[in-house]
């Protein structure tokens, strides 16, 4: 059975709805990402998932105000589905001012990571997206709310997962020391709902997802 759409208001100009666009126009979204210059996942297939995550301008950590957005066709060359969540992709005060890590708190740099999630158990408790390939971060070291990103960068494996909070958490509190997590136990369950729509649709393609983190660019 195919996942169900919803979708939740966030950063910039992303309605409270998933948005359905015909099967030739790219949603803005994937427009955004060509822009930039990131590969767009497509080819007509139906569950090639591009998931992009949406990093507000809000430079004072805590607050679930970014997006995570998938957006694929629910079936051969048919019309754009992008369902959007309420997330952060940054890691939270709590962590900022207690970091785990000598060096400082991991902020996901934004780019395209490639291949870089897999089907996983975030800490061993439940089914998430596990970092598999090495990514940039910045490491946050000034010991207060406020995400730095001039900070100098680490490549490595981090344990950087994309994973939920709570059934419907509205503050991040100790849920990210770094990771990119949905708010909403529900949505975060639609999210790898897809997750597993790719693989079980194409069993021959690599059991890898790629995550695309890029900054709100419509506020």
């Amino acid at each position: 059975m195919a996942p169900s759409g919803r979708g939740h208001r966030g950063v910039g100009g992303l309605g409270n709805r998933c948005a359905i666009v015909g099967a030739l126009m790219l949603p803005p979204i994937l427009q955004r990402l060509e822009y930039l210059g990131h590969r767009v996942f497509d080819g007509g297939h139906a569950y090639n998932l591009n998931i992009v995550g949406i990093r507000a301008h809000e430079t004072r950590a805590g607050s679930f105000d970014d997006l995570i957005t998938v957006t694929y066709r629910q079936v051969k060359n048919g019309p754009w589905i992008t369902e959007h969540y309420q997330a952060t992709t940054d890691p939270s005060a709590y962590w900022l001012n207690n970091p785990m890590a000598y060096g400082g708190t991991a902020i996901l740099k934004t780019g395209q990571w490639r291949g870089c999630f897999e089907l996983g158990k975030h800490r061993g408790q439940y089914e998430a997206l596990t970092q598999a390939k090495p990514v940039t971060v910045h490491r946050d070291n000034t010991l207060d709310d406020i995400l730095d990103f001039t900070t100098e960068t680490a490549h490595g494996l981090f344990g950087i997962n994309i994973h939920r909070a709570g059934e419907r958490s509205t503050q991040v509190g100790k849920w990210s020391a770094g990771c990119q997590v949905i708010a909403a136990a529900r949505d975060f369950q639609q999210f790898m709902d897809l997750a597993h729509a790719q693989i079980d649709s194409h069993p021959s393609w690599p059991s890898r997802f790629t995550y695309t983190l890029i900054k709100d660019w419509m506020t």
